[in-house]
């Protein structure tokens, strides 16, 4: 019987990351869940024959332990950590906000790739797939530190990938547009659920965690001379950052 390829997926405890874990698991691998909450993660593992370890991506002494958890050998690395903290203008933004976004979309990124490396080129066929966001290509009102942040997620991956090339690792970027999960939206508007709400109020069919975990689970699953630089997606609904679609009660 052949060992399973294995699989680091971060930020695991809810949202895109969980259903990411359970889509990679799915398919074969076992999956390595990664997160600060450590009973989330647990839990999830459990449920998907997986692997939990307890780790805060923007700390490189937690990094260090996922990566002496991982071994020797990986397969896969979905950087998927990330946040969006406050939506102010930058006329009146919080620094603090600022810098915690690029703290756990930028440099916890940088982190876990640099700790785990050498054990995706050790297993001969590896794969990062970084989540961006459509966030990192267009700058909207109230966006700026997030937009920031993620572009500087895409930019770290173009690097990336100009600077592995050659090597036996793809480097690919997901950046989805409206997708709704129980926290993303309710974390960046500091536990205010009805301006969560509204974000998505009236959107026909958001995309949800599901249908991003679906575009991992198909980059991992290509061939080994196949690479995805970037894929954007959206709901239908959502054209652009400020093109959505919504209905009122009364079109229902």
């Amino acid at each position: 019987m052949s060992t399973p390829r294995t699989a680091v997926v971060t930020g695991a405890s809810s949202g895109i990351g969980a259903a990411t874990a359970r889509a990679l698991a799915a398919d074969g691998f076992h999956v390595v869940c990664a997160a600060r909450r450590r009973d989330r993660v647990e839990a999830l593992a459990a449920e998907i024959g997986g692997e939990a370890v307890a780790c805060d991506v923007t700390d490189r002494a937690s990094v260090a332990g996922l990566a002496a958890a991982v071994g020797d050998r990986l397969h896969v690395l979905v950087n998927n950590a990330g946040g969006a903290f406050g939506s102010e203008p930058v006329e009146s933004a919080d620094p603090d906000d600022w810098r915690a976004m690029y703290e756990v979309n930028v440099l916890g990124l940088l982190n876990v790739t640099q700790a785990l490396l050498p054990a995706l080129r050790a297993g001969g066929d590896g794969l990062i797939v970084n989540m961006g966001s459509t966030a990192g290509r267009v700058a909207y009102e109230g966006g700026g530190g997030y937009t920031a942040a993620k572009h500087g997620t895409q930019v770290v991956t173009e690097t990336l990938r100009l600077e592995l090339c050659g090597e036996p690792i793809r480097i690919s970027e997901i950046a989805p547009g409206m997708v709704r999960t129980e926290e993303f939206s309710v974390v960046r508007f500091g536990g205010d659920q009805a301006k969560a709400d509204a974000v998505y109020a009236g959107v026909p069919e958001p995309l949800v965690a599901e249908d991003v975990a679906e575009a991992v689970r198909w980059i991992a699953s290509l061939p080994s001379h196949y690479n995805v630089d970037e894929l954007v997606i959206r709901p239908r609904a959502q054209a652009a950052q400020h093109k959505v679609h919504r209905v009122s009660d009364s079109d229902s």
